[in-house]
């Protein structure tokens, strides 16, 4: 009888996908995450369900879209459809031991079956046999972490708050959350040695997320004088929609655009970032091997959305003003499966995050699911034998923007302002010819030439929201006040 493969999820927050050297950057320092996706598949036009964390984890880890969820932003008290079955879970019930350590950030709805548990996330968000907030305490490097927290939330504490939310941190390499995410993945990998049963273990690191606060050691390997900045940095405010256009002509980034020496600050902590995440990336896939668990591990990499990374003259997601850019929509996505799945492939169709569910259902062997209708496809045809995807488009949504994602064309469609103030509907939907315009700086909507090119994408808009389930607000309402009085 076959052994289940085991799965792990090797996961980061708001990672830029062009931000890796197989990706071309031959500024990143990322060789472990380039050597992962050089050992099975590179998915180069991934896209998250919604480009905000905890949609989009929660969408990843159920298999839906977040309309039908009810998650369309990071409320952890949505309550989601009953009937949902969280992954965890499913592989919980068909004898895997489940495990889960850095940042969750899930609707709490479905964040349960894990046996063993480690969260970054401040008190309230995830329920953890163990939480980093008290483990630095143990530590005596409290302090030192708090200092990294305020250069984002410092403004909340009565503390000075830190431009472009970065600063260099002071923490001792031991003690980052990144490092703490790590050893505890590492320590689940050894007990799982001698161990029959299969695991499905999710380690997600909190960065490149803000507070964007790296290591000397790692902003050592970087010149910023020499980092190239985005083409589209200087792109004219006037182009993006109205919440962006405030943030970019306020703060810090009104001093960056004068200034181009803070852009210039902000690129370097983002790389530097990341490759701590690389190192920690490299150190549990090495431990795979020594173990000897490499050849029945299924190990994806991927991200819950993007980050502006400089793009447009903007840092972080800034999710309440748009749910389009490329910059945050697409996230990397690898899988490695030794002996099953090729080495080496780089795949161009359009894929979702919420496929992964389905993959892995598939990989595993459960069959299965119940009454469970998943929209999404698995990849296994794909990473197998390079069978395509067959999806004409990719879909994402935020409360305010429906964006479909074709081959070519890209088209962002307003739904609703979540304040009026943010005129989105004057400002008009948005069409990007990713193509002729791969930097996304001329909105081509007006164009008369493009006509049936937006009639099509509209239609493909009109059949996604009449063929995906969207929870009623009433429904939501109800559920909600049901969970409050109980």
């Amino acid at each position: 009888m076959m052994t289940k493969p085991n799965i792990l999820l090797l996961f980061s927050d708001q990672h830029n996908a062009s931000r890796l050297g197989c990706e071309g950057d031959t500024q990143a320092q990322s060789p472990n995450l380039d050597r992962l996706a050089s050992q099975g598949v590179r998915f180069s036009r991934a896209y998250c369900q919604n480009g905000i964390c905890l949609p989009s984890r929660t969408s990843l880890l159920t298999g839906r879209y977040c309309r039908t969820l009810g998650t369309m932003d990071n409320d952890p008290t949505a309550p989601v459809p009953e009937k949902i079955v969280p992954l965890q879970t499913l592989l919980k019930d068909n004898g895997y031991r489940t495990a889960a350590f850095g940042k969750r950030h899930l609707a709490h709805a479905i964040d349960y079956s894990w046996d063993d548990s480690a969260t970054t996330m401040p008190e309230g968000h995830d329920t953890s046999n163990e939480t980093y907030w008290d483990w630095i305490r143990d530590q005596g490097a409290y302090d030192a972490f708090l200092e990294d927290w305020y250069a984002e939330h410092g403004d909340k504490f009565g503390k000075q708050s830190s431009r472009l939310m970065a600063r260099e941190s002071s923490l001792t390499p031991e003690h980052t959350m990144e490092a703490y995410t790590a050893m505890r993945t590492r320590e689940f990998l050894r007990e799982s040695e001698n161990n029959r049963t299969p695991f499905f273990c999710w380690c997600s690191f909190y960065r490149p997320h803000q507070p964007y606060t790296p290591l000397r050691k790692y902003l050592d390997r970087f010149d910023p004088g020499r980092l190239k900045l985005p083409d589209n940095l200087y792109e004219p405010a006037d182009n993006l929609p109205p919440k962006l256009r405030e943030w970019r002509c306020g703060g810090g980034l009104v001093e960056a655009a004068a200034n181009q020496y803070y852009y210039r600050m902000f690129l370097w902590y983002y790389y530097a970032l990341l490759a701590e995440i690389d190192d920690h990336v490299g150190a549990i896939l090495r431990d795979l091997d020594n173990l000897g668990l490499s050849e029945n591990t299924i190990v994806i990499y991927a991200s819950d959305h993007g980050d502006f990374a400089c793009e447009h003259g903007m840092v972080e997601k800034c999710a309440a003003g748009h749910n389009v850019y490329e910059s945050t929509l697409r996230v990397p996505l690898f899988i490695r499966w030794p002996g099953t799945i090729p080495a080496g492939s780089v795949s161009s169709d359009l894929a979702e995050l919420i496929d992964l569910y389905p993959t892995v259902v598939e990989a595993t062997g459960i069959g299965d699911t119940g009454e469970m209708d998943l929209p999404g496809r698995s990849l296994m045809d794909t990473c197998r034998s390079g069978c395509p995807i067959g999806r004409d488009y990719a879909f994402s949504e935020n409360w305010s923007q429906i964006t479909a994602i074709g081959q070519r064309w890209k088209l962002g469609a307003w739904i609703e302002a979540p304040r009026p103030e943010w005129d989105y509907r004057e400002f008009g939907d948005q069409l990007f010819d990713r193509q002729r315009d791969p930097s996304e700086v001329h909105n081509c909507i007006g164009d008369l030439a493009n006509g049936q090119v937006v009639s099509e994408m509209r239609d493909a808009i009109d059949q996604w929201t009449e063929s995906t389930p969207a929870r009623a607000k009433e429904e939501m309402a109800a559920q909600a006040a049901d969970v409050a009085s109980s």
